[in-house]
C-alpha cells in the first residue's frame, strides 16, 4: 500500500514509518527538514513540503492510498494554537485535488477538556491546564473533519500520554470517546507507548470499523 506520512520526523512519526516499512508498504514522508529523518530504505521516499499549503502538498499526495498524520504543534501558553486546524484544511484541500479520500490522524485523549473530570488530580489540575490550548485546537480539527469532510474516510486516533517506547504485546483497548473508561467510567490508564500508537494506526489500513469516527485507544 502507498502511505504518505506527515509528521514523520517526530518520535511517533518515525516509529510509524519504521513499522510501515517492516510491513512492506511504500512510504512517502513529507517533512520540513529532510535531514532530520535518518531512516534509509528502498521503499521510503522523503520529500520536503509546507504542511500549511495545499499547493505544496498536492503533488506529493497524488497516487497515494492513505494519508497518515502524526503532526504535533507547540503548547502555545502565551498565544493560541492553530496548527492542527490550519494544517488539516491544507491537507484536505490537497486530498481533494489529488483524489485521495482516506486519512488517519493522531490527536489525544481529552480533546474536549471537560471530559477529564473523572481523571486523576494530576491530569485535571496540572496536565489539562498546561496543554489546554493544544487540546482545544485538536478538537477544532476533529470538528472540522466531522462537520465539513463527509466525503472523506477519516479516522481520528486518540492516545493518552505518550511514552517513548516500541510496540509491545499488551492488550489493545479502544472506545469511541475522549478516553478509554474502566467499569466505573474512569480513565483506565494514563499512558501508552508511541510504538503501540503507530501499530494501532497501521492496523486501521485494512479495517473500516472506525471510518468517520474518533477512537480513543490504550494498551494494558
Amino acid at each position: 500500500m502507498k502511505l504518505l506520512v506527515l509528521g514523520a520526523t517526530g518520535q511517533t512519526g518515525q516509529l510509524l514509518v519504521r513499522q510501515a516499512l517492516e510491513q512492506d508498504h511504500l512510504v512517502r514522508a513529507v517533512v520540513r527538514t529532510p535531514s532530520k529523518l535518518t531512516i534509509r530504505h528502498d521503499n521510503l521516499k522523503v520529500v520536503e513540503a509546507n504542511i500549511f499549503s495545499a499547493d505544496s502538498l498536492v503533488e506529493h499526495f497524488k497516487e497515494q492510498d492513505i494519508i497518515m498524520s502524526c503532526l504535533g504543534f507547540p503548547i502555545g501558553i502565551i498565544s493560541g494554537v492553530t496548527g492542527y486546524t490550519e494544517s488539516m484544511k491544507a491537507i484536505v484541500a490537497a486530498m481533494h485535488t489529488a483524489k485521495v479520500n482516506r486519512i488517519i490522524a493522531m490527536t489525544s485523549w481529552y480533546t474536549k477538556p471537560e471530559s477529564a473530570q473523572q481523571s486523576s488530580w494530576m491530569v485535571r489540575w496540572f496536565l489539562i491546564p498546561m496543554i489546554r490550548n493544544v487540546l482545544i485546537n485538536m478538537q477544532e480539527m476533529e470538528n472540522y473533519l466531522n462537520r465539513e469532510c463527509e466525503d472523506l474516510n477519516w479516522t481520528i486516533v486518540r492516545p493518552p500520554g505518550l511514552q517513548n517506547g516500541p510496540k509491545t504485546d499488551k492488550e489493545l483497548l479502544t472506545h469511541e470517546g475522549y478516553f478509554v473508561p474502566d467499569l466505573d467510567g474512569k480513565p483506565i490508564a494514563n499512558s501508552v507507548t508511541r510504538g503501540d500508537v503507530a501499530h494501532f494506526m497501521l492496523s486501521l489500513l485494512n479495517a473500516d470499523s472506525w471510518i468517520r469516527k474518533s477512537v480513543a485507544m490504550v494498551t494494558m
